[in-house]
Protein backbone atom coordinates (compact mmCIF):
# COMPACT_ATOMS: atom_id res chain seq x y z
CA UNK A 1 0.00 0.00 0.00
CA UNK A 2 1.28 3.58 -0.93
CA UNK A 3 0.54 6.27 1.38
CA UNK A 4 1.20 9.68 1.21
CA UNK A 5 1.52 12.06 4.45
CA UNK A 6 0.63 16.00 5.08
CA UNK A 7 2.35 17.48 8.27
CA UNK A 8 -0.49 17.27 10.68
CA UNK A 9 -1.17 13.26 11.04
CA UNK A 10 3.09 13.32 11.57
CA UNK A 11 2.90 16.64 13.82
CA UNK A 12 -0.56 15.85 15.64
CA UNK A 13 0.21 11.91 16.79
CA UNK A 14 3.71 12.85 17.32
CA UNK A 15 2.45 15.38 19.40
CA UNK A 16 0.64 12.75 22.30
CA UNK A 17 3.09 10.44 21.64
CA UNK A 18 1.84 8.02 19.21
CA UNK A 19 3.57 8.66 16.03
CA UNK A 20 4.03 4.71 15.86
CA UNK A 21 0.64 4.53 14.73
CA UNK A 22 1.32 5.64 11.32
CA UNK A 23 3.77 2.57 10.81
CA UNK A 24 1.87 -0.12 12.91
CA UNK A 25 -1.24 0.94 10.50
CA UNK A 26 0.38 2.03 7.47
CA UNK A 27 4.22 0.13 7.32
CA UNK A 28 5.57 2.59 4.99
CA UNK A 29 5.34 6.25 4.72
CA UNK A 30 5.80 8.43 1.95
CA UNK A 31 6.37 12.75 2.44
CA UNK A 32 7.33 14.95 0.46
CA UNK A 33 9.89 17.27 0.75
CA UNK A 34 7.48 20.71 1.56
CA UNK A 35 6.07 18.47 4.26
CA UNK A 36 9.94 17.92 5.83
CA UNK A 37 10.33 22.08 5.60
CA UNK A 38 7.12 21.90 7.43
CA UNK A 39 8.57 19.60 10.29
CA UNK A 40 11.47 21.93 10.07
CA UNK A 41 10.17 25.62 9.49
CA UNK A 42 11.47 28.28 11.24
CA UNK A 43 14.62 26.66 12.88
CA UNK A 44 12.40 24.81 15.42
CA UNK A 45 11.91 21.21 16.05
CA UNK A 46 7.54 20.67 15.66
CA UNK A 47 6.65 17.74 16.90
CA UNK A 48 7.15 14.48 14.80
CA UNK A 49 10.29 16.15 13.08
CA UNK A 50 13.15 13.99 15.29
CA UNK A 51 10.52 10.99 14.26
CA UNK A 52 10.55 10.99 10.85
CA UNK A 53 14.27 11.67 11.17
CA UNK A 54 15.11 8.71 12.40
CA UNK A 55 12.20 6.36 11.23
CA UNK A 56 13.66 4.62 8.39
CA UNK A 57 10.12 3.23 7.04
CA UNK A 58 9.43 6.95 6.58
CA UNK A 59 10.36 7.97 2.93
CA UNK A 60 10.93 12.13 1.89
CA UNK A 61 10.30 11.66 -2.07
CA UNK A 62 11.17 14.94 -3.89
CA UNK A 63 7.52 16.45 -6.14
CA UNK A 64 8.80 16.13 -10.06
CA UNK A 65 5.14 18.30 -11.19
CA UNK A 66 6.36 21.75 -10.13
CA UNK A 67 3.58 23.32 -12.37
CA UNK A 68 0.43 20.75 -10.50
CA UNK A 69 2.14 22.05 -7.03
CA UNK A 70 2.13 25.93 -7.84
CA UNK A 71 -1.43 25.00 -9.55
CA UNK A 72 -2.74 23.78 -6.21
CA UNK A 73 -1.04 26.51 -3.93
CA UNK A 74 -3.71 28.85 -4.99
CA UNK A 75 -6.43 27.33 -2.32
CA UNK A 76 -3.69 25.17 -0.39
CA UNK A 77 -0.09 25.33 1.51
CA UNK A 78 2.80 23.91 -0.03
CA UNK A 79 3.01 20.89 2.34
CA UNK A 80 -0.89 20.03 1.02
CA UNK A 81 -0.21 20.79 -2.18
CA UNK A 82 2.78 18.86 -2.49
CA UNK A 83 0.92 16.17 -0.56
CA UNK A 84 -1.64 15.87 -3.24
CA UNK A 85 0.91 15.81 -6.26
CA UNK A 86 3.23 13.35 -4.60
CA UNK A 87 0.04 11.28 -4.32
CA UNK A 88 -0.95 11.64 -8.06
CA UNK A 89 2.83 10.85 -8.90
CA UNK A 90 3.49 7.44 -6.62
CA UNK A 91 -0.20 6.51 -7.79
CA UNK A 92 -1.33 6.31 -3.72
CA UNK A 93 -3.68 4.38 -2.46
CA UNK A 94 -4.07 6.80 0.44
CA UNK A 95 -3.39 10.45 1.54
CA UNK A 96 -3.26 11.33 4.95
CA UNK A 97 -4.38 15.39 5.50
CA UNK A 98 -6.77 16.76 7.95
CA UNK A 99 -7.07 19.79 6.17
CA UNK A 100 -10.73 19.79 4.65
CA UNK A 101 -10.14 22.17 1.03
CA UNK A 102 -6.71 19.33 1.06
CA UNK A 103 -9.38 16.27 1.55
CA UNK A 104 -11.58 17.97 -0.88
CA UNK A 105 -9.14 18.50 -3.74
CA UNK A 106 -7.13 15.20 -2.88
CA UNK A 107 -10.82 13.41 -3.65
CA UNK A 108 -11.12 15.23 -6.82
CA UNK A 109 -8.18 13.61 -8.34
CA UNK A 110 -9.49 10.71 -7.40
CA UNK A 111 -7.23 9.57 -4.37
CA UNK A 112 -8.61 8.24 -1.19
CA UNK A 113 -8.22 10.53 2.10
CA UNK A 114 -7.60 9.53 5.56
CA UNK A 115 -7.09 11.82 8.67
CA UNK A 116 -5.75 12.02 12.11
CA UNK A 117 -8.83 10.79 13.34
CA UNK A 118 -9.48 7.66 10.55
CA UNK A 119 -5.87 6.58 11.56
CA UNK A 120 -6.75 6.18 15.18
CA UNK A 121 -10.05 4.30 14.07
CA UNK A 122 -8.17 1.99 11.62
CA UNK A 123 -5.48 1.32 14.57
CA UNK A 124 -8.42 0.56 17.06
CA UNK A 125 -10.13 -1.92 14.20
CA UNK A 126 -6.45 -3.50 13.33
CA UNK A 127 -5.79 -4.29 16.82
CA UNK A 128 -3.12 -1.40 17.64
CA UNK A 129 -5.25 0.04 20.29
CA UNK A 130 -7.80 -0.65 22.56
CA UNK A 131 -9.61 2.89 23.06
CA UNK A 132 -9.85 5.81 20.90
CA UNK A 133 -11.60 8.64 23.32
CA UNK A 134 -7.70 8.31 25.12
CA UNK A 135 -6.73 9.32 21.64
CA UNK A 136 -8.77 11.70 20.72
CA UNK A 137 -8.81 13.76 24.08
CA UNK A 138 -5.15 13.94 23.75
CA UNK A 139 -5.49 15.29 20.20
CA UNK A 140 -7.71 18.16 21.63
CA UNK A 141 -6.41 18.58 25.03
CA UNK A 142 -2.51 17.98 24.66
CA UNK A 143 -2.18 18.57 20.78
CA UNK A 144 -4.69 21.74 20.01
CA UNK A 145 -6.11 19.72 17.59
CA UNK A 146 -9.15 20.90 16.64
CA UNK A 147 -12.07 18.42 16.77
CA UNK A 148 -15.17 18.90 16.67
CA UNK A 149 -18.17 17.65 18.47
CA UNK A 150 -19.67 15.94 15.73
CA UNK A 151 -16.44 14.32 14.93
CA UNK A 152 -15.51 13.60 17.77
CA UNK A 153 -18.69 11.53 19.10
CA UNK A 154 -19.03 9.99 15.31
CA UNK A 155 -15.65 8.67 15.49
CA UNK A 156 -16.69 7.19 19.44
CA UNK A 157 -19.76 5.38 17.59
CA UNK A 158 -17.69 4.32 14.74
CA UNK A 159 -15.43 2.64 17.85
CA UNK A 160 -18.38 1.39 19.21
CA UNK A 161 -17.35 3.63 22.94
CA UNK A 162 -20.07 5.68 22.72
CA UNK A 163 -22.44 6.13 25.78
CA UNK A 164 -25.98 4.89 26.13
Amino acid sequence: MIVVSNTSPITNLAAIGRFDLLREVYSTLHIPEGVWDELNAFGKRWPGSDEVASAEWVKVDTVLDHALVVSLMRDLDKGESETIALGIELKADIVLMDELEGRHIARRFGIPVVGTVGTILLAKEQGFIERVKPLLDALRWQAGFFLSDSVYLDALRLAREQRD
